[in-house]
């Protein structure tokens, strides 16, 4: 397969990346907020954002911060909390497997919730390199980052709720998630995940029973899915 230009690639992995944008900015501009009334000053914003780029993390770091929380519980917390990112990673590994050291690493860095749907989407449906998902990855840590300094500087004018940033981020997971289901077996992975997560909150304290639903929904998904696949091809054998 020919590879394409670096000038298409960039364009194709900008224009990709668009919704996730479209998204940051209010979802920014809230974090923005919340940080600047933490006491952090625009610059110490973005460099959080720049260093950390993890939505959730941040926001709980920031109101760790505000509690008047110590280093390493914020730092314990927020490395649990970005623990889905292992279930991510070997998802991708399979399509990044050629990369170098440094590129995988530069990919690595730009991986969120969002970037990993849209770019397994993309990859899934092939025409996709890991050209194009680094371009779509940068794009939407800039947008973030630009959109959280934003909100340092002017985002405390914003009253709360205005613009549906309370309802922005849930809207951009179940829309992504939409996206991701194909078939009969995606809805039963994602309706048992959302159910187990629901059970594990009730039982287990902290943010542990996200990572814990996935796997354990990934599971029941991957074993039903290889006892499908079985019985397929015992019926072509027939």
């Amino acid at each position: 397969m020919r590879r394409p230009p670096y000038p298409s690639s960039l364009k194709d992995g900008m224009a990709a990346a668009w919704p996730i944008c479209l998204g940051y900015v209010p979802i920014g501009l809230a974090f923005g907020v919340l940080a600047h009334n933490a006491g952090l000053a625009p610059w110490e914003i973005g460099l959080m954002s720049l260093i950390v780029y993890a939505g959730s993390a941040q926001f709980i770091a920031i109101s760790m911060l505000g509690g008047g929380a110590a280093v390493m519980p914020i730092i314990l917390t927020t490395f649990v909390v970005n623990l889905r990112h292992l279930l991510m990673s070997s998802s991708l590994a399979v399509y990044l497997q050629r990369l170098g050291v440094g590129r995988l690493s530069l990919y690595a860095y730009g991986v969120t919730d969002e970037s990993f749907a849209l770019n397994m989407t993309r990859f899934r449906d092939g025409a996709w390199d890991w050209r194009r998902a680094l371009a779509l990855n940068q794009t939407a840590n800039l947008s973030w980052i630009v959109s959280t300094i934003l909100g340092g500087y002017g985002g405390q004018f914003i009253p709360a709720g205005a613009f549906g940033i309370d309802y922005a981020l849930p809207a951009m997971f179940i829309c992504l998630l939409v996206f991701q289901i194909r078939d009969r077996l995606h809805v039963l992975v994602a309706v048992l995940s959302g159910l187990l997560a629901v059970a594990f909150s009730l039982l287990f304290p902290g943010n542990a029973y996200i990572v814990m639903a996935s796997v354990v929904a990934a599971t029941f998904g991957l074993f039903l899915c290889r006892w499908r696949g079985r019985g397929r091809d015992l019926q072509g054998g027939a």
